[in-house]
């Protein structure tokens, strides 16, 4: 049983017995109690349940606002939580951050749980509620137009709001990656407000799993250039390393359970 297979096991034990505890489940899975904890937390990681004392509740999908978040929320998950564990160690305590309304930019604002006092700016609904939990951190809900099937908020009011701000870093994702046009984006308002996140900021760090690579959307909005590091994961294609340093680009191959690959 691969970990992949014995974490959607103790998903389904949760949903059929949610009293159970991290013994009770070790048994059921016959594997150690440090495997479970291991799991549990691996999967409180990515906003999957809660861990308690003794074991752990279970997240409902109706947490989320839409049904389409919850989609992209369940797409590559493993990749994404890879992810943004990396991407998550470039950020201190009290930095300035800004984030977008991506289901990866979730899993990084739920990797930043441990964090204190983070300034964050974001137009996403499901990232500034996971974030705002903490109660040391500032988080800045961008204003402007509501996307009700996206969780986010663009148009020329968060455009405006963003040439106010100066954040350390900006950490963005994109429905597609290419040498030749960088990061672009299926939807206009949102590459266009993406273009001022970067205008804003100091440093731009790409979060982009490999199922984005070689794929060119609408629009651009981010050349290969700007991008201080890009974070991805193990299943990219053999090739793509080798034409990302040859294209200057640092980048972090990130694997699930094990150290990344620079």
């Amino acid at each position: 049983m691969t970990t992949y297979e014995r974490r959607q096991s103790l998903l389904d034990i949760l949903r059929k017995h949610t009293g159970l505890g991290v013994q009770e489940l070790a048994t059921a899975l016959d594997v150690s109690e440090g495997t479970v904890r291991n799991d549990l937390n691996a999967l409180e990681l990515q906003g999957l349940l809660t861990r308690v004392h003794g074991g752990a509740v279970l997240h409902q999908q109706e947490q989320f606002q839409n049904n389409t978040f919850i989609k992209r929320y369940q797409q590559n998950a493993a990749a994404k939580l890879a992810i943004a564990r990396e991407a998550a160690a470039l950020v201190s305590d009290d930095a300035s951050i800004l984030l977008d309304a991506s289901s990866t930019a979730y899993y990084f604002a739920q990797a930043l749980s441990k964090h204190q006092r983070l300034r964050v700016m974001t137009n996403g609904f499901e990232a500034a509620r996971a974030l705002s939990q903490n109660t040391t951190n500032t988080v800045i809900l961008i204003g402007g137009i509501v996307n009700n099937g996206s969780s986010s908020v663009t148009g020329l009011l968060s455009e405006h709001i963003i040439e106010e701000m100066h954040v350390q870093k900006a950490f963005l994702s994109c429905s597609g990656f290419s040498l030749e046009h960088g990061m672009t984006e299926v939807h206009l308002a949102e590459a266009q407000l993406k273009r001022k996140v970067i205008e804003s900021s100091q440093e731009l760090f790409a979060l982009v799993d490999s199922s984005k690579f070689g794929k060119e959307d609408l629009t651009s909005f981010a050349r290969t250039e700007r991008i201080s590091r890009l974070f991805t994961d193990q299943h990219l294609s053999s090739d793509w390393p080798e034409r990302l340093r040859q294209a200057g680009i640092e980048f972090t191959i990130c694997e699930e359970d094990a150290a990344p690959v620079k």
